[in-house]
């Protein structure tokens, strides 16, 4: 789809958007699942969904592992947070996570663009950033907890108090492990349900199927996960655990973990700006191993929430959006003023920071011409 299509219907479109796709702090999904059901979907990640007509084959093919995470244990997740897990499984959230509709306002690579499903300035995309909502916060909060108790009980010395720490073959450690891979399994799932409704939506507003309009998944890609993976370390291969965290994997042509359709090209990285200025999509290149193939994820802040509510008004950001011709849909005007794009720092010169170092090359620019916020 071209930006001409979708203006007719921008304001139509982004109101449905946030009519369809749950949104806001504590919001509850479409889908309610039982202790059971999640289990399932947690254990199984992507495969479940694609179970429950939310995913085709090809989705997860375009995502990072697959859509499934393995090595999972859902008995080492607490009942709280289960309880709630269930409710929150297709749902937004708040803060900094977004569903934008956007417009490719600059090709830089038209190759790999083309590889990426990326044809053309002016052509329509969507963009989802959203995780494992309360269920993995709360496995987060409760781990921390264990592992300050194992902290005490060994007498172990760290360096801060706002650390907390136990080996990685420690019994507390594995629990962790296994229980975060259940996290990331709900975060696959979660943010698919999001793309099946925003595909229906589209669908409903212009009067065709998701498929003819070209709404295939370029990418999908965790941005707070610790795995395990082979880098180079002193001249040597070895396996590490790799920890992203506000990181995004950036793995360059030819290793095996890159989708195959993606392999001879490169894995698609994905860098938000935000709602006030641009986005990215670039490509791995080799010089991320020497970030053991890792990139930001975003253009990161400035400022805090609190100083940005101070400095902006939510009122004005919206004027200033609808002045530009785009449409907004927010749970309040504090939560735009938090998310002003003054309160990030300037993603260009971010994405050109990346591609300087060799870790990532710019593919092409998208600006919001549609905004959703929790």
């Amino acid at each position: 789809m071209n930006v001409r299509d979708v203006s007719p219907k921008l304001k139509q479109l982004v109101g449905k958007l946030y009519e369809n796709v749950p949104s806001g702090v504590g919001s509850k999904s479409k889908v309610r699942l039982n202790p059971q059901q999640l289990e399932e979907a947690v254990t199984d990640g992507l495969k479940w969904a694609h179970r429950q007509g939310y995913a085709t084959s090809k989705d997860l093919d375009h995502c990072e592992e697959n859509g499934y995470f393995g090595d999972s244990d859902y008995s080492k997740v607490s009942d709280m947070a289960k309880k709630r897990g269930g409710p929150q499984i297709g749902t937004l959230g708040a803060g900094n996570h977004f569903m934008e509709v956007q417009r490719v306002e600059k090709i830089f690579d038209p190759e790999i663009a083309k590889a990426f499903g990326i044809t053309g300035e002016g052509q329509i995309t969507i963009m989802v950033h959203s995780g494992s909502r309360g269920y993995g916060h709360q496995i987060c909060d409760d781990f921390i907890r264990t592992m300050m108790g194992a902290i005490q009980k060994n007498n172990w010395q760290l360096p801060d108090r706002e650390l907390s720490y136990a080996p990685l073959h420690a019994r507390e450690s594995q629990d962790y492990l296994q229980a975060m891979r259940t996290a990331i399994n709900f975060a696959f799932n979660n943010r698919q349900l999001m793309t099946h409704w925003a595909r229906e939506t589209f669908a409903q507003v212009f009067g065709s199927t998701w498929e003819s309009l070209g709404m295939d998944l370029v990418y999908d890609v965790c941005h707070n996960i610790a795995k395990f993976e082979e880098h180079e370390v002193e001249g040597k291969t070895k396996k590490v655990c790799v920890h992203r965290k506000g990181a995004t994997r950036a793995f360059w042509k030819g290793r095996k973990e890159i989708p195959q359709a993606y392999r001879n090209v490169g894995q698609p990285v994905i860098i938000p700006g935000s709602m006030n200025t641009a986005s990215y999509l670039l490509c791995g290149m080799p010089g991320a191993a020497l970030t053991f193939g890792s990139s930001c994820h975003g253009a990161g802040r400035v400022m805090s929430r609190h100083e940005a509510v101070r400095r902006f008004s939510g009122r004005d950001i919206v004027k200033q959006m609808e002045a530009k011709g785009q449409a907004i849909q927010a749970g309040s005007y504090d939560l735009l003023a938090e998310e002003a794009g003054g309160a990030y720092k300037n993603v260009d010169e971010v994405v050109r920071a990346v591609e300087q170092a060799g870790i990532s090359k710019i593919v092409a620019k998208m600006v919001p011409v549609g905004v959703i916020k929790g």
